[in-house]
């Protein structure tokens, strides 16, 4: 049986005033980092190399879809047998990385997904909780179970169930196929709270879009709750 190695990837764009300190703060708990840069046109790729990571670099954006499947490639030619997704953008808290660890260790087959908690006093802005809201209750009934946030991308992926799972979709709906995909194929989903810094919402900084993304999830989760996918 082979021995579990764990590796961060992060799939960002455009975060080189955040990103040294995500990577930093991911190696304090894993042994490796890799960046996929999806397309940035900031300085985003040398600042992962400074701060000691392994980089993939997409010369146009792809999706986050797309960057973390390369990445779980590029991981598993490394001989990682899991990937523990991280964004880049500072609302993940590193430090919660060793809550999805312990779950790991414990149940390395499954998924482990984060499921974000606001502290008292957080905001978010209202279109956004809506389109988490609305993209929760399309993936419960495509996948026939409530998760309790489809939308963190705060995950610790087993590389290969995970990519023989094939998901089709590229940008953020990605997130939700693969939930939809283990679900009704048996693969484990185990969700642990996790904290995040949510910035007020005229500061966010975010590259998901609440109208284009939420539509993307839908048309991606339809043809399973249709019957029209397996």
């Amino acid at each position: 049986m082979t021995e579990p190695r764990i590796a961060a990837l992060i799939p960002c764009l455009d975060v080189a005033n955040t990103l040294e300190g995500v990577i930093r703060g991911a190696l304090e708990h894993v042994e490796h980092v890799l960046v996929v840069d999806d397309g940035s046109s900031d300085s985003t790729a040398q600042v992962a190399q400074s701060a000691g990571a392994d980089l993939v670099r997409h010369e146009r954006n792809r999706g986050k879809g797309a960057a973390l499947r390369v990445g779980m490639e590029r991981l598993q030619g490394q001989g990682f047998t899991h990937a523990f997704s991280v964004d880049g953008d500072g609302q993940h808290l590193t430090g919660e990385m060793t809550i999805l660890l312990e779950e790991w260790r414990a149940i390395p087959s499954a998924i482990i997904l984060g499921a974000r908690v606001r502290d008292e006093g957080q905001e978010v802005a209202g279109i956004r909780r809506f389109g988490n809201d609305f993209a929760n209750w399309w993936v419960a009934l495509a996948a026939g179970r409530e998760f309790a946030d489809t939308q963190s991308g705060f995950r610790i992926y087993p590389i290969d169930q995970t990519l023989a799972l094939s998901v089709r979709a590229n940008h953020y709906e990605f997130e939700s196929e693969v939930l939809i995909l283990a679900a009704r194929r048996g693969l484990e989903v185990r969700t642990r709270e996790i904290r995040v810094h949510y910035p007020p919402p005229d500061e966010l900084v975010s590259h998901y879009d609440p109208w284009i993304d939420t539509i993307r999830i839908i048309r991606t989760v339809v043809p399973f709750a249709a019957g029209l996918r397996r």
